[in-house]
């Protein structure tokens, strides 16, 4: 397994396995991965022979995010340095927007690491399924950085109290705090457990007829948006500016030396 495959995708039948495959880097969000993630999610949304989708990640982690080494990069400008990071905020909001209008029920089997973006993912799944030793943190606010894209997908899925503490304390919780407050929908005691979970949930869903899923699905987006329209922009503007500023520059360079940031007390 290398950056050569960052998306590993394999079909069962009517059922589409796609595994984020960079486990030297706990399968953070490259460019080529999410190019591959957006390849795959707008051929399923015209796949009508497809009837699920299980994301998982490989090598014992889910996803930690972004991967943070491509948000330092350095830019021509600050102002193209702005532009790229607003280019690939609004593509992460619409990614996840995307997979949750997939016609497809999607299943997030998470092992390991959900952190940041990684959340963004477990919560536009549909059903969300973890390990007992899965972790889960939104710990932009801690780098500098504003969690911006995935902030209405987890107060969708939590709620708004329990999305608020998460993003605002930063802290790592674990998979049976995450069920407790309505993360993750059941936790399983190892990863063995946990692929028997998701192949008895497959087993449940295909009972369902695949029109009547995708029927009952576009019926759940109906019922409202994730966030007022005009939040998308917004909030890759909000994501934007903190990662061309300063503070995140201090932000993930105090996370790469694995040292407190400067603000921290």
């Amino acid at each position: 397994m290398s950056d050569e495959s960052p998306l590993l995708v394999r079909r069962e039948g009517a059922v589409v396995h796609a595994v984020l495959n960079r486990p030297a880097r706990r399968n953070a969000m490259s460019t080529a991965m999410v190019a591959r993630i957006d390849e795959l999610v707008a051929g399923l949304a015209k796949d009508t022979t497809a009837r699920v989708l299980v994301l998982s990640g490989a090598a014992g982690h889910f996803c930690a995010g972004l991967d943070l080494t491509e948000v330092a990069e350095p830019a021509a400008t600050p102002e193209a340095k702005l532009a790229q990071q607003l280019e690939r905020n609004r593509r992460t909001g619409a990614r996840f927007a995307a997979i949750a209008a997939l016609p497809q029920v999607v299943i997030a089997a998470v092992e390991g690491s959900a952190f940041a973006g990684g959340l963004g993912f477990v919560c536009a799944a549909d059903i969300a399924l973890a390990s007992a030793e899965a972790r889960f943190s939104a710990p932009e606010v801690r780098r500098g950085l504003v969690p911006a894209q995935i902030l209405p997908w987890l107060a969708r899925r939590m709620g708004r109290s329990a999305a608020t503490r998460l993003v605002l304390q930063g802290n790592v919780i674990g998979a049976a705090e995450a069920l407790r407050v309505g993360l993750v929908h059941e936790v399983f005691a190892d990863a063995a457990a946990l692929q028997a979970g998701v192949a008895a949930v497959l087993r449940d869903v295909m009972q369902g007829g695949p029109r009547a899923l995708a029927e009952t699905k576009a019926l759940i987006g109906a019922l409202g948006p994730v966030a007022p329209d005009d939040y998308g922009d917004a909030a890759a503007q909000a994501f934007a500016r903190g990662a061309a500023s300063s503070e995140a520059a201090e932000g993930i360079a105090a996370f790469k030396a694995k040292r407190p940031a400067p603000w921290a007390s």
